[in-house]
């Protein structure tokens, strides 16, 4: 093993560890790295230290809710698009108006999301959007019948990139989009993680 001297042997290895990583790292585990006993303030340091190295290339290094991860810088993801075989998953306009009120409104039941929505949410809406790993429930809330509370995860955060749900876009912003969607399928592209 090799003995580790300067802030750019550390960088190395956290390079190393998160190129390598099939998902983000949060501090803690970034920290096992080391017999050192770094404190979150020096981890951070160097993570932006290392994410400044590589400013400017394709692949950049992000801080997302679940820990960080190299990426794709967005910019680079429709030419990336071009070598898969598989196309993105397609959710139904129903899907992505029952995620952004979850994600906008949360915890909230599936009562609270048919008034707001004014229509029924089929348990296949859910089931989806559970099965993706962008909900959860979280609780239950304490009335007759003890309804389920959804709310988003962090995969949900990391799969658009965000630390948290305060980056989220106004929501303004995603009726506009949703009002420009003429199709009955709307594309959602989560993964921009690079590939290794």
């Amino acid at each position: 093993m090799q003995t580790l001297y300067t802030p750019e042997d550390y960088k190395r290895v956290l390079e190393t560890a998160l190129l390598t990583a099939t998902e983000p790292l949060p501090l803690a585990e970034l920290k096992r790295l080391f017999d050192e006993g770094f404190d979150d303030d020096t981890l951070r340091t160097l993570l932006a230290d290392l994410r400044a190295d590589w400013n400017g290339r394709g692949v950049e290094l992000a801080q997302l809710a679940s820990g960080w991860r190299f990426q794709t810088r967005p910019e680079f993801q429709p030419y990336l698009d071009r070598l898969k075989n598989e196309r993105p998953p397609k959710y139904s306009r129903a899907v992505m108006e029952t995620l952004a009120i979850i994600a906008y409104r949360q915890p909230v039941t599936r009562g609270d999301i048919e008034d707001i929505r004014g229509v029924a949410v089929s348990a296949n809406i859910l089931k989806t959007l559970e099965s993706r790993g962008w909900i959860d429930a979280v609780g239950h809330r304490d009335v007759p019948g003890r309804p389920a509370l959804y709310a988003t995860t962090k995969a949900f955060l990391d799969d658009l990139g965000l630390r948290s749900l305060a980056e989220l876009p106004p929501l303004a912003e995603v009726e506009r989009i949703m009002e420009t969607v003429d199709e009955p399928q709307v594309q959602v592209q989560s993964e921009t993680q690079a590939q290794n």
